[in-house]
């Protein structure tokens, strides 16, 4: 049987291609994708054997483990090559070992080629590193080579967190086939394999398991490839495959050393060495590929599968027993497979802290529950703490709903235990999950109770952890104590002197004063919050302090600055893994991309935040579900009226400023649009009171331009944005200029609606049908009518809606005036959208009609019923 590498020549031309730049300084990312067996460890391999002398070479994979390794494949690339990154990695905080690799890479005196392989795999320590390297990969002299199974990394798969950051970066992606018929009739040594190629797919490690499989002569192809790795096990030696069983249980690789404490003598394993099954290496042994590791463990019995895990537990922790000296998730691994529940006991919160010391959350609450699994054998105590720190985990995972089943638990065990430090802590831990269900009420129940219970003994951190949740839960829920709470706060936090609690209280006390109208006072207490949190390293607060900052900015329509604020809050949460966070902020853009013209990104981002009903709510749907039952209604929508109940029932059961507020002016603005004023009766006496308060001045302003569009008297209330006054006063035109200076269509074209002249309602439905706001449009239109134009656009074609050629809305819309034979200028002016989005939007239309001029796609838009056909000049 061939082993020659076939049909990849393409795929190491890439790879190679990457060596020179890498050596000028100009590092980069190649992501290796493809299915299990396609021959991605292959293509490696002999890229690594063409690399030229003088580049280092670093190797490292990830582990099919119960709880992966934390940073295991970095540990392995790096052993050896730099003793001060082998000190971080096993002494440094999380931080520490971004800054460490990169360093390393970056100070290296030749260039660097590093592998990590199976990804799917990696722990969120080690996503964490190859997404904080790969992002900045670029001021390197190193070639990051990251391999994956894109087959197994789905939607909602951790590793889609480096993939999808690594969207808007040069990064080579080579997808590898799989192998042609030919190909696959070459590597069997035979000039036809039709039923062998139909049979494997092209899978290369199928079509070599089978043919070895048949080269017994027997004439028997397996119908899968365990039965090809068995068949070829099978023939072994009793002895060898004894062996081959006991290696099996140990995920990727055994090392030279475990491999001849569990064997004793390896020439037991030189046939299946001969035969291919297993590859000896001067520092391990490894099967040949993963799949036949696997084929064999699933072929034991589970009794004997345990029996050889517990011989790998024994092994690893060798005759003194110690965990701290091996690698805690390998052996919990060993020990849960085992069924070894006391040294699962023992371990598992060992390696829940080195996790949380790594920022590994995923592994922290893989941890916890393994520990959860076996309760009968653990104190009360243990139990609360670890359901305590489950809860913390979970939500920041943005799995509120089972953190608030942790949370609850863990504070009733200490309550029942006595321990009054230990319930006001964990009740502290449980409010937030109680906010993020909208449950507001009962989240500032716990919290007022985990200050009176820590009030009752000596003042500790403690104690100024819950003063600071209550602060921050007062200040989102825009409750008029907020300020009370935050200077009560910061004064514990003067005592305790802690710097995370010191920065987060600053925070919290501009907060507060923005609500009071103090606002450039406010925001500056809140930037110096935010930077001094992030500063002392405490995340969770500094990412709070972020978002704080951003909703305010926002709420101000300071936006230039909100973004910049926005970008760097998402980043740091994505790094960080803090999925609730990161949605929420998320949600944000879209928002910004909705306030600035940008509808259907907006919607299709925020439709996926929020989710459907029914399915379990996460925290980040308070700031994506109403915006997102605006834009729903804005464009007429079919589903406009469920989101719009939706977003009253989560407003009611939140009883939250912010959500209150964004949900009542979704309902005011649907009523004006539907024609009935009457049904926005009920939300506008609610905002009425709600914007009575001090420091609600910019949306008392608000409140009263929609009053008036509603036909209802209203006065420009003392402190209103200029903007909302002249459109109060009736001074259109003012008002217009000053949205289009904002870069708001829609709020432009509202006012120029209201102008009650031809030719701005003209200018109005044009951006209202750019923007597709169907109900807005029709109103203009029979403004219009009524104004007495007789010549007035047409809406959109109805093949806008049907999205002929695979093309989105938005670029049926650019065909349809590209077939005007407008210039891209005019169509980002007619649209208004930039000139280079409309350039994109050409390109991309070009791309997908598969043609070369817009002259020809203009042709194609009026074959596809998009734009109308031209009509002839009758002949002289």
């Amino acid at each position: 049987m061939s082993t020659v590498l076939l049909e990849r020549a393409t795929e190491l031309e890439v790879l190679a291609s990457t060596l020179a730049p890498a050596a000028a300084g100009q590092g980069t990312v190649v992501l290796l994708a493809g299915e299990a067996g396609i021959g991605k460890t292959s293509l490696i391999r002999a890229f690594l054997a063409a690399v030229p002398p003088g580049i280092r070479v670093l190797v490292g994979a990830c582990d099919d483990l119960v709880t992966p390794r934390t940073l295991g494949a970095v540990r392995d690339a790096f052993a050896g090559h730099s003793p001060r990154l082998d000190r971080v990695l096993a002494e440094g905080t999380r931080d520490d070992v971004l800054v460490g690799v990169l360093a390393e890479l970056v100070e290296s005196s030749r260039p660097t080629v590093l592998v990590v392989e199976d990804v799917h795999w990696a722990d969120d320590a080690t996503l964490d590193v190859l997404r904080y390297v790969s992002r900045r990969i670029e001021r390197t002299s190193a070639v990051l080579v990251v391999s994956y199974r894109d087959d197994e990394v789905g939607r909602d798969h951790p590793a889609q967190r480096l993939l999808g950051g690594l969207a808007a970066m040069p990064a080579h992606r080579v997808v590898i086939p799989r192998l042609s018929p030919a190909a696959v009739a070459r590597l069997a040594g035979r000039t036809t394999s039709g039923s062998l190629y139909a049979l494997t797919g092209g899978n290369p490690f199928y079509v070599t398991e089978v043919v070895a499989a048949g080269s017994r002569g027997d004439g028997a192809v397996p119908l899968t490839v365990a039965d090809a790795v068995m068949a070829r096990v099978h023939g072994l030696p009793a002895a060898t495959r004894s062996a081959l069983e006991q290696l099996a249980v140990v995920p990727s690789q055994v090392e030279l050393p475990l491999a001849r404490a569990l064997l004793g003598d390896l020439t037991v394993l030189a046939e299946a060495e001969r035969r291919g099954v297993l590859q000896v290496r001067p520092d391990a042994v490894a099967f040949r590929h993963e799949l036949a590791r696997r084929a064999v463990e699933d072929s034991l019995p589970v009794s004997e599968r345990m029996h050889a895990h517990a011989a790998v537990l024994d092994a690893l922790l060798g005759a003194s027993g110690d965990p701290d000296e091996v690698e805690l998730p390998r052996v919990l691994h060993h020990a849960v497979e085992a069924a070894d529940d006391e040294r699962v006991v023992a371990l598992a919160p060992r390696a829940a802290a080195r996790a949380a010391r790594d920022g590994g959350y995923g592994q922290v609450i893989e941890c916890h529950r393994l520990l959860l699994e076996r309760e009968h054998l653990v104190p009360a105590t243990e139990i609360g703490t670890t359901r305590c720190q489950l809860a913390a985990a979970l939500w920041t995972m943005d799995s509120p709903t089972e953190a608030l089943e942790h949370g609850l638990a863990a504070a009733r065990i200490f309550e029942e235990l006595g321990d009054v430090v230990a319930q006001g802590e964990a009740l502290a831990v449980l409010a937030p999950s109680q906010w993020s269900l909208a449950r507001t009420a009962e989240a500032k129940v716990s919290l007022a109770r985990a200050v009176a219970l820590l009030e009752s003994v000596p003042e500790t951190p403690t104690r100024t952890f819950a003063l600071l949740w209550y602060a921050v839960l007062l200040g989102v829920a825009g409750d008029g104590d907020a300020l009370a709470a935050a200077e009560q706060a910061a004064a514990s936090a003067e005592r305790t002197g802690a710097p995370e609690h010191i920065g987060m209280s600053r925070t919290c006390l501009g907060r507060a004063r923005v609500m009071r109208g103090e606002h450039d006072a406010g925001l500056e207490l809140m930037r110096a919050g935010q930077a001094a949190t992030r500063a002392a390293g405490a995340h969770t607060f500094a990412l709070i302090a972020h978002g704080l900052l951003v909703l305010d900015l926002f709420a101000l329509a300071r936006y230039a600055e909100c973004r910049r604020h926005l970008d760097e809050a998402i980043a740091y949460a994505e790094e960080l893994e803090t999925w609730f966070l990161a949605s929420s902020w998320q949600a944000i853009g879209h928002c910004l991309q909705a306030v600035h013209g940008e509808w259907d990104e907006a919607i299709a981002g925020l439709r996926e935040i929020a989710g459907v009903r029914g399915a379990e709510e996460k925290g980040s749907l308070r700031y994506a579900l109403p915006p997102l039952a605006g834009l729903l209604a804005r464009r007429g929508e079919d589903d406009a009226a469920a989101y719009l109940a939706w977003s009253r029932d989560l407003a009611a059961r939140a009883d939250c400023y912010d959500v209150g507020w964004a949900s009542g002016l979704v309902e005011i603005e649907a009523a004006w649009l539907s024609g009935r004023p009457a049904d926005a009766d009920e939300a506008v006496a609610r905002l009425a009171a709600w914007t009575a308060r001090p420091g609600r001045e910019f949306d008392r302003g608000e409140l009263a331009r929609w009053e008036t569009r509603l036909g209802r008297p209203a006065a420009v209330p003392a402190g209103a944005r200029a903007v909302h006054a002249a459109g109060i006063r009736g001074d259109w035109e003012a008002a217009a200029a000053a949205w289009e200076a904002e870069r708001m269509p829609y709020h432009q074209a509202l006012e120029l609606l209201d102008s009650g002249e031809a030719e701005p309602t003209l200018r109005a439905l044009r951006i209202l049908d750019g923007l597709r706001a169907k109900p807005a449009a029709r109103l203009a239109r029979r403004r219009l009518r009524a104004l007495g134009v007789s010549h007035i656009p047409r809406g959109p074609y109805a093949a806008t809606r049907a999205n002929p050629a695979g093309l989105s809305d938005r670029q049926v819309e650019v065909l349809r005036l590209l077939a005007e034979d407008l210039t891209n200028a005019e169509i980002a002016a007619r649209l208004v959208i930039s000139e280079k989005t409309a350039d994109h939007h050409v390109s991309a239309i070009l791309a997908k009609l598969v043609v070369r001029t817009r002259r020809e796609a203009a042709a194609v838009a009026r074959t596809l019923g998009v734009a109308p056909e031209r009509r002839r000049a009758p002949r002289a």
